[in-house]
Parts: structure tokens; C-alpha cells; sequence
């Protein structure tokens, strides 16, 4: 049987019914506002918002003196100076808008059509510098938590039309305005349809900040290291975009996520670029050095002190000894203790008021390091080493990496006590072994194997501008070639005495 046609009465009654729905639903919360611009009943308009989320000037100044009761909804549209009203019927749209900060404008109360005003209140903290990627030298500007004034930031650095915008809603509760960008003609499209998939795939109730998506998107989410970059700064996303990678920002969140990259990456610093490419290289590979130190320094200490000790030249035992003889504990349990003190030391700097965790994180260190080794804890040797790594480990530019490295020397300090010096290397050796299976939206993540020119151009050394011609082939960019020809090694022209 076919089912029966609604009569016209049915469906008008049906219509009003959802119109009363949405309003019956929303008025349950007390800061939902539905009021009447006139005491006569007969008279419009009615105005429904949630007074927690407008301008109240916006809509004392831009709205209500235009309403002009002889002009229909779609007159007033062109009336009200408001870059962004929309025209509906359907009580979905009319919700998900009223949530977002928007004024629902009807004529009469039982209508079913209605306006959507743009009134939401917008203020955010002002554009200020970056604080978790500080550099002496180079651009100081960094993103906020507005996701239009980071996309703002992006474009007057690259204003051209192939930078690309996909819009995108993730988390069923907290509807989060998420936006994929990329250089239309110079990123992989592989790339692009990926990392919008992902997200879209993406069941959350809630999305807080951009970590939580890069969390969710990458491809090994048990994995210690991140496969992707968040930062704060303008200029290394704008850099990453002209090489072919895909920016991910989140409404909410100061920092915006770059897919794929490679290890290496996180440890370059953009400050590099405003040196010469000597002094450059110099930076970078002092930053490679302090990984390992970072690493190995106290897995290294804690075998050679249990199995190794005569790999250690003479004149340098009888220092290690006579440190440690009033020591009552072995290498392990003393090199953990120290460890584990100087993390501790870290996190309480960071939980506490600005001014005061700058005060414990220097004094506090500095005085509980010393009374530990006057009390006979710790040898002072190991102390050196411990406060060595702690300060290579802060030398990588990308916070969440210097995490990574510091949390890898605690597994290799075990097998450094179990195996000495055959367990350090064996932590290296699966180390190396997890980052050459690992990828980075499906990109190889070590980028070590195979080898490719581009690396040595701008990966593992900094070349001269006039060498780095080429976009990292490991992107698989579109447009090959960046540089667009310059003298290398111009004469200087000398006219004094012309």
C-alpha cells in the first residue's frame, strides 16, 4: 500500500510544530534569549540568541535600527550591514547557526522562515609572538586561537590564489571548525585527499585543539615519535606550504599542524635561515649531537659503571671512584633517581605561576643537585652528565620532539643495566629500526632510505638559496623545481673612483 499524501493543513501544522520544536528545545537553557521588538503582539520582529555569544553592540548598532516593518526578510538582507546573513526555513540550520554566535530574525513568531544574522562575538587575544618556538633573529609573529586570523596570517604571507581553503566540522558535541591548506599545483593531491578523509573519518565528541586531531590522523598513533610538526610560527608553515605540505589549523588552538614531515625536520630551526649557511649548518648540527648526548649520556654512564670499567683510562677512574665512595646506591637506581628528580623539576616549573616556576626551575635545580651530592646520593660526575642531557634535550625547536627524546633515555638506561654497553646499542639498534618502518601520511619518516639529492640540499645540510632548487621529492610535489635563477656569487661593483 502506498503510504497516504500529508494534506495541506498536515503539513503547515507539521512545519509549525518543528518551528515550536527548535524553540521549545533551545529556551531550556537560561542565557537563550527569544524576546519581541514591540509591545504590540500583532507587530514584528522576533529575536531569538544566545546572549552569551553575540555582540550586544552589533546588534543594538548594525541590526536593530535598520528593521523596517513594511520590508520582507529577504528586503532586510540587503539592508542590514552584515557581511553574513543567510535566508532559511529548515530548523536545523536555524540551530547549528544560533550556536555559532548567530541572530535568528523571524517577522512573526509562528513563521517558518528566518533570518540568520552574523552577530557572534569575536574577540581573542591580540596577535602577539610566538612562545614556545622563540628565536633570537627572523619573524616574531605567531598564531592565536581564531582560526580566521591564522588563515589571515597565512595569506599575507603568500598572497596568491593557489593557496587553497576545505572547511571541515570534526567532534559530534563541540562541532569544531577545522580547516585543510594546501598550494593548489604544488602539494600532492594524494596527500590532500588523505588528510581529508582522515579527518572526516574522525568520531570524537570532542576536539580541544589541533593535537588531538594530529593524534588521531597519523599513521602510527602507539608511536613515541610524532609524525607531525606542530607549531606556532607563521613563517615555518608558510615554508612548509611552498614545499608541498599540508597545514592543518583548528579553531581553538594556537598551533597548526604540518603533514608529512620527516625527523629531521624536527630538529631545523627556521632561525637557521638568517644566518649564512655556514653558521646555519653549525646550528644543525649541534642540535644532532645534543640528541645523542640527550639520549645516551646516562645509559652510557650507568653500563660502563656496572660493566665496563676498563674502558676508562686511568687518571679518569680514580675521579669516578672517589666520587661515588660514599654512593650507597648502584649506577642504576642512582643515574634513575637523578632522572626522574630533574623531570619532576621540569614539571613543576612548567604547572607553576610564570614568575615563580622560573624561579624553581633554575634555584630549585641548582639547590636540590647540590644538597643531593653533598648528602652523598649522587656523585657529581653524574650530575654533570644528567644536567648535560636535560640541556641538550631543550635544544630541539619543536617542543614535542624534545619530549620524545627525553623520555627514550629512560627505556635505554634498563637495558643499559641488564646488557651494558651491548644494551645501549640494542636500544639504538631498535630505535633506528622503528623509524625506518615509520611514516608520516604514508611518506618515509626517517627519510634516510632511499636517498635522494633534495636531502642534502635542505634535510641533513643547508645548502646556499642558489643550490636549493628542488622541492623535497619525499612530498612528491607537483611543481619540482622552486628556485627561479639568481646569481650565485655576484661581483661588487666599485664605481669610487668613476
Amino acid at each position: 500500500m502506498t503510504p497516504k499524501a500529508e494534506q495541506p493543513g498536515q503539513e503547515e501544522n507539521s512545519q509549525n510544530a518543528e518551528n515550536q520544536n527548535w524553540l521549545e528545545r533551545l529556551s531550556k537553557s537560561n542565557d537563550f534569549v527569544h524576546e519581541h521588538t514591540s509591545l504590540k503582539e500583532e507587530a514584528p520582529f522576533w529575536l531569538s540568541y544566545y546572549r552569551t555569544l553575540i555582540s550586544s553592540d552589533i546588534l543594538h548598532q548594525d541590526v536593530l535600527p535598520f528593521l523596517q516593518e513594511h520590508l520582507l526578510l529577504d528586503e532586510l538582507k540587503s539592508l542590514i550591514p552584515v557581511q553574513e546573513i543567510i535566508y532559511t526555513k529548515d530548523p536545523k540550520e536555524i540551530i547549528q547557526n544560533l550556536m555559532r554566535g548567530f541572530l535568528a530574525l523571524q517577522k512573526h513568531e509562528q513563521d517558518e522562515d528566518c533570518l540568520l544574522i552574523n552577530i557572534a562575538n569575536s574577540k581573542f587575544r591580540d596577535v602577539s609572538i610566538t612562545t614556545m618556538e622563540a628565536s633570537a633573529v627572523g619573524p616574531q609573529v605567531g598564531f592565536i586561537e581564531e582560526l580566521d586570523t591564522n588563515i589571515n596570517l597565512i595569506r599575507k604571507r603568500l598572497p596568491v590564489p593557489e593557496l587553497l581553503v576545505i572547511e571541515m566540522k570534526v567532534g559530534e558535541l563541540s562541532k569544531t571548525n577545522v580547516a585543510v591548506i594546501y598550494m593548489d599545483g604544488i602539494a600532492d593531491p594524494e596527500n590532500v585527499n588523505t588528510v581529508v578523509q582522515r579527518i572526516g573519518d574522525v568520531q570524537y565528541d570532542h576536539i580541544q585543539d589541533s593535537s588531538y586531531l594530529s593524534s588521531m590522523i597519523e599513521d602510527n598513533t602507539n608511536s613515541l615519535f610524532p609524525q607531525s610538526i606542530s607549531t606556532e610560527r607563521v613563517d615555518r608553515v608558510a615554508a612548509g606550504l611552498t614545499e608541498g605540505k599540508i597545514i592543518i589549523a583548528v579553531d581553538g588552538s594556537p598551533n597548526l599542524v604540518l603533514v608529512p614531515v620527516t625527523v629531521i625536520e624536527s630538529l631545523i630551526a627556521m632561525e637557521d635561515y638568517s644566518y649564512s649557511w655556514i653558521i646555519g649548518n653549525f646550528f644543525r648540527l649541534l642540535r644532532f649531537v645534543a640528541l645523542y648526548i640527550s639520549t645516551f649520556a646516562s645509559p652510557v654512564y650507568v653500563a660502563i659503571m656496572t660493566y665496563h670499567y676498563e674502558l676508562i683510562p686511568a687518571p679518569l677512574l680514580e675521579t669516578l671512584v672517589g666520587s661515588r665512595v660514599t654512593v650507597p646506591f648502584p649506577p642504576f637506581l642512582e643515574a634513575l633517581m637523578l632522572e626522574i628528580m630533574i623531570e619532576m623539576v621540569k614539571e613543576a616549573g612548567i604547572r607553576l605561576p610564570f614568575k615563580i616556576g622560573q624561579s624553581l626551575g633554575v634555584v630549585g635545580g641548582i639547590v636540590i643537585g647540590q644538597a643531593v651530592v653533598e648528602a652523598g646520593l649522587t656523585s657529581n660526575v653524574l650530575l654533570i652528565l644528567v644536567g648535560l642531557g636535560t640541556l641538550a634535550s631543550y635544544t630541539a625547536p619543536v617542543y614535542k620532539f624534545g619530549n620524545t627524546v627525553r623520555f627514550i633515555k629512560f627505556p635505554v638506561i634498563i637495558l643499559a643495566q641488564w646488557f651494558g654497553l651491548f644494551g645501549v646499542f640494542l636500544g639504538y639498534q631498535f630505535t633506528m629500526i622503528h623509524l625506518l618502518r615509520l611514516t608520516s601520511l604514508g611518506r618515509p619518516y626517517l627519510s634516510m632510505f632511499p636517498i635522494r639529492t633534495t636531502s642534502f640540499q635542505d634535510l641533513w645540510f643547508r645548502l646556499p638559496f642558489s643550490k636549493q632548487k628542488e622541492n623535497p621529492t619525499t612530498l612528491r610535489p607537483q611543481k619540482k623545481r622552486k628556485a627561479t635563477g639568481h646569481r650565485e656569487n655576484p661581483e661588487p661593483v666599485n664605481d669610487f673612483y668613476e
